[in-house]
């Protein structure tokens, strides 16, 4: 019989909740923003989700663990959370296609993590007090010192997070097509990059802070904004000059999640921060243009403000079914689309892979038509 580690760890909240079970990962103190993620697999994909970057995750599902880890599932190079809450860990994994077990890798990657939590009890919490900071310990096990540390901890409102996971320089992804796309990594996932690659697309993919200049010498044929974590408003400083560039070339414009909600506010439309967010793989959205609803990836805690929309510069195209959030945007000003869930799936449902082949109509499109830059 295998003996696992039963080294004691608390989770902290910033409300005075304290929950006590087993430490998973590396032995440590880290907090963050408390989310949960409701989907039942693709725990990997989650992980390496640059969205996700400064968040406590909690997996509603109780076994993480049981599939262990593979490199091909990575969506950026290395794990993006702070730390990670679930209800049963798996230290033992069967899978005859995985690398490792998910405990070596979050000790690679240096996670502290809890298991052994009632994780259907803080979700509902959560649901009803609205999301809040979190820390969690191995090593300090004292609660009031934790909860103050939780207390203290940043909070995610007016917090710039793009740059500390965007890459350091840019670089050319080719393609066998014929189509220039330039993409601004806000925190892109490889899937995104492999959708577009698919297409005929070659991509040159730019840091969240790059000069124009350099964007300008690239001659895309379209213009991609990429999801990526912390409070859209405080990446508007970096993003809003690129997204005014690309909307001045006539050429059609792309967005998800950050990426999206940068677009709104270039167009004069504010965003908000959730009562709780978006995340998972099973959120329903209703296409307002074809009446099918749509089961998405999503991952936000910030939104378009559904009171600040001026339909003379936007159309809505996407509803949430569950709290009639904005989902998507149609931009009446310049060819442009943009959605704050995650069609590129990773975990997830292939339901809205459409919105690629949309966005690639209309580099196809503009491509045929000389505009100046």
């Amino acid at each position: 019989m295998t003996l696992y580690p039963q080294n004691k760890a608390i989770l902290a909240l910033s409300d005075g909740t304290v929950v006590h079970g087993h430490a998973i990962g590396i032995k440590g103190t880290m907090g963050g923003e408390l989310c949960f993620n409701t989907s039942m697999t693709g725990y990997q994909e989650i992980f390496t989700d640059p969205s996700y970057y400064g968040q406590l995750m909690m997996m509603t599902y109780p076994h993480i663990g049981n599939y262990g880890t593979m490199a091909r599932d990575d969506e950026a190079r290395r794990v993006m959370i702070s730390g990670l809450i679930v209800r049963s860990f798996s230290w033992d994994f069967s899978n005859p296609m995985a690398d490792g077990s998910l405990q070596d890798y979050l000790v690679q990657n240096e996670v502290v993590g809890i298991t052994g939590v009632d994780t259907r009890k803080l979700v509902r919490h959560i649901r009803s007090k609205g999301v809040m900071n979190a820390v969690i310990s191995s090593e300090i096990l004292d609660e009031e010192k934790l909860i103050e540390m939780a207390k203290d901890w940043d909070d995610m409102v007016g917090l710039e997070l793009a740059t500390k996971v965007t890459r350091k320089e840019a670089q050319t992804i080719p393609s066998d097509g014929p189509y220039k796309i330039a993409a601004f990594d806000y925190g892109i996932k490889q899937n995104i990059i492999n959708n577009f690659t698919r297409r005929g697309c070659t991509l040159r993919i730019f840091p969240a802070q790059t000069s124009l200049e350099d964007v300008k010498a690239w001659r895309a044929d379209g213009y991609f904004f990429s999801n990526g974590p912390g409070d859209p408003k405080a990446s508007a400083e970096y993003g809003l000059p690129v997204v005014e560039y690309a909307k001045s070339t006539g050429k059609p414009l792309f967005g998800i999640c950050l990426g999206h909600q940068l677009m709104a506010l270039s167009e004069g439309i504010a965003t908000r921060k959730m009562f709780v967010g978006h995340r998972g793989a099973n959120q329903p959205v209703k296409n307002l243009k074809t009446g099918l609803v749509e089961i998405t990836t999503q991952n936000h805690g910030f939104a378009v403000d559904e009171d600040q929309i001026d339909t003379k510069s936007v159309e809505i195209t996407h509803i949430n079914l569950n709290d009639q959030s904005i989902e998507g945007l149609r931009f009446l000003n310049f060819p442009g689309l943009s959605v704050q869930y995650h069609p590129e799936a990773s975990p997830g449902p292939h339901d809205s892979q459409y919105l690629f082949d949309e966005f690639m109509e209309l580099v196809k499109e503009g491509k045929q038509e000389p505009v100046n830059q």
